[in-house]
């Protein structure tokens, strides 16, 4: 009886890197299923793996030199592997990414759909070229074997050899032409972005094994901050669908997602080019106010927040209508990038510090101690000591509950690159460690209002303290809680619990006792 096995086929690996902001987390997360609806196997970026997906930014110039570190980390991971660079990075550097041996595949902005047939091709051509190489190697080593019977054999018959020699290396030398232009192929998918004015559709089914899924709702920006490449990579805004907004919620409250993040590149601007607008500022929020309540009328959804707001949306109006959404956080991302009115202006941000902090106090008049963070750029050309302290003052007078500093980067063509009066690394570095160190302050006090309370916090996750295990979470203004796991006790994980806050531990760290473990 004759016995033997069939070999089943491998599936494919694909690994991924996510660089830059939480719109390209949601991207990666929408790559990944592409490819897993394609029969991949997804494994982690420090693996071996055939396809490396790199999802680049390049807001400042470290997030452009990290883009090009981790593309050349996954070559030295795989040699062989398949390189492709996508997103904001190489959308913007496009001719140096082409002449980077670490990158075989390039795909910019409003193209990562395709990423799944592009890739393909790639290998494809990849394994004819392969193909090619090895045809061409075997008429070498035949040519090579004739010319050696060539040099034994009889005068008489070398004519006959020589023609036939001549012959193969024709048929060489036509192959080595053809694998000279594939060679030359090219594998990149570059959109101008000037003239996208369509949303690429994308979507998740799932966030990983987080809790909390980002859903992308908007792309693109109008603004043309003077210091601010995105809106030349990322292009001019444009709103997702609001029904496929709304599926694909549906779909993450149905895998047991409680909290929603509503993201993107200029969250304020949704539905603005729905509803025929130029400026955001005109609808007040409306579209975006619309889509939240929304998304709260879905069932199992439990928290919403919100990504990155452009002050000038919070108005009386705006705070007022988002307060009667009870499920959304009271934690609110303002972009600053300066306190000083001077320094705005040159950055052509549209609004002065004292309407910055009229925003910030319509939130606290209308969500009970709020948690307000923002960005700040420190360095930006000619700003002054005089400018710095200014806006230094006006971080203590807000009172954030936590604060991201940037060193100012220039951009290449962007208005800010082009001003003579550059400030040294030097003064940039020592500002922003002085800041660093304020936003520290500012949110180490923010967390002291929250001893003595009650907080619900939405269990994320376990890890051990210095050999005890703790479920970790954060209530709703995002301070983290600890909570000490007691002696075989269930796992809460995605559980939404009440803890009473004991004290702080650690950095930007409080310990709760647990209260009570019913989903409230």
């Amino acid at each position: 009886m004759e016995h033997f096995c069939e070999k089943k086929e491998q599936k494919k690996k694909v690994a991924f890197l996510t660089l830059g902001c939480k719109v390209n987390s949601y991207e990666t997360n929408a790559m990944e299923q592409l490819f897993v609806e394609a029969g991949y196997q997804l494994v982690d970026f420090q693996k071996e793996a055939d396809i490396y997906v790199i999802n680049t930014c390049t807001v400042t110039n470290m997030a452009d030199r990290k883009s090009r570190q981790m593309l050349h980390k996954a070559k030295k991971l795989n040699p062989n592997g398949v390189i492709v660079a996508v997103g904001c990075y190489v959308q913007a550097s496009f001719e140096e990414a082409k002449k980077d041996e670490a990158i075989d595949v390039i795909i910019g902005n409003n193209q990562k759909k395709q990423i799944v047939s592009i890739v393909e091709e790639y290998q494809k051509v990849k394994i004819q070229k392969e193909d090619k190489n090895r045809v061409n190697k075997e008429i070498q080593n035949k040519t090579e074997e004739h010319q050696a019977i060539h040099n034994e054999v009889i005068q008489h018959e070398s004519i006959q050899n020589k023609k036939e020699n001549k012959e193969l290396q024709k048929v060489e030398m036509g192959q080595s032409k053809d694998n000279v232009e594939l060679e030359k192929a090219e594998f990149n998918s570059l959109l101008d972005m000037r003239k996208i004015q369509e949303y690429e559709e994308l979507s998740i089914e799932n966030a990983g094994e987080k809790t909390r899924a980002y859903i992308k709702i908007q792309d693109g920006c109008n603004q043309f901050c003077s210091y601010c490449i995105i809106p030349y990579v990322r292009g001019r805004i444009r709103s997702r669908n609001e029904d496929d907004i709304l599926s694909e919620v549906k779909r993450l409250a149905e895998r047991g997602y409680k909290e929603v993040v509503l993201t993107g590149i200029h969250l304020s601007s949704y539905g603005v080019d729905l509803e025929g607008e130029k400026n955001f500022v005109a609808l007040e929020g409306k579209p975006l106010l619309s889509i939240i309540k929304k998304v709260s009328e879905v069932p199992s959804i439990e928290r919403i927040r919100l990504g990155s707001l452009e002050p000038r949306i919070v108005t009386e109006n705006f705070a007022e209508q988002l307060a009667k959404i009870k499920k959304v956080c009271p934690h609110f991302h303002l972009s600053l990038q300066s306190g000083c009115d001077e320094t705005l202006k040159r950055m052509n941000r549209k609004y002065t510090s004292k309407e910055y902090k009229k925003g910030c106090d319509i939130l606290r008049k209308y969500f009970e101690n709020p948690a307000i963070t923002t960005d700040v750029i420190v360095g930006f050309p000619e700003e002054t000591n005089e400018e710095f302290e200014i806006t230094k003052a006006f971080l203590k007078e807000i009172a954030f509950s936590d604060v991201h500093i940037f060193k100012y980067s220039m951009r290449k063509g962007t208005v800010a690159a082009k001003n003579p009066k550059q400030v040294s690394e030097s003064v940039k570095q020592e500002r922003s460690s002085q800041l660093i160190a304020l936003g520290k302050e500012m949110q180490y006090a923010y967390e002291q209002l929250f001893i003595g309370k009650r907080e619900k916090v939405l269990i994320e996750e376990t890890i051990a303290i210095e050999g005890k295990e703790y479920f970790v979470g954060h209530n709703e203004r995002y301070v983290k809680l600890v909570i000490e796991k007691q002696a075989e006790q269930e796992e809460l994980h995605n559980e939404i619990v009440v803890v009473h806050v004991v004290e702080s531990i650690g950095e930007n760290m409080l310990l709760g006792k647990y209260v009570d473990v019913n989903s409230v």
